[in-house]
């Protein structure tokens, strides 16, 4: 499995992320863009208070997961890398 080094859908993602940070960083978290595998998973980190947030995987499926997916709609799925 390879990872994706498109600079342009690199910086779709990271453009998508930075749309909703500013939500995870309201309640003290931030998610940071780990890589892009060749079979469009997006891996990310999540960070501060959403690392260990009892509904993290909602932010992630319904929050983050549809932004990214409207920026780059190829992508199939978004996972938090700890979930891994």
């Amino acid at each position: 499995m390879g990872i994706i080094t498109d600079t342009v859908i690199l910086d779709k993602i990271e453009k998508a992320l930075n749309e909703i940070r500013p939500y995870l960083e309201v309640d003290g978290g931030d998610i940071r863009l780990i890589e892009v595998t060749d079979d469009m998973i997006v891996k990310v980190k999540l960070l501060g208070a959403c690392g260990n947030c009892n509904i993290s995987m909602q932010t992630l499926k319904n929050g983050v997961e549809v932004v990214v997916k409207r920026a780059v709609p190829e992508v199939k799925e978004v996972v938090e890398i700890t979930s891994l």
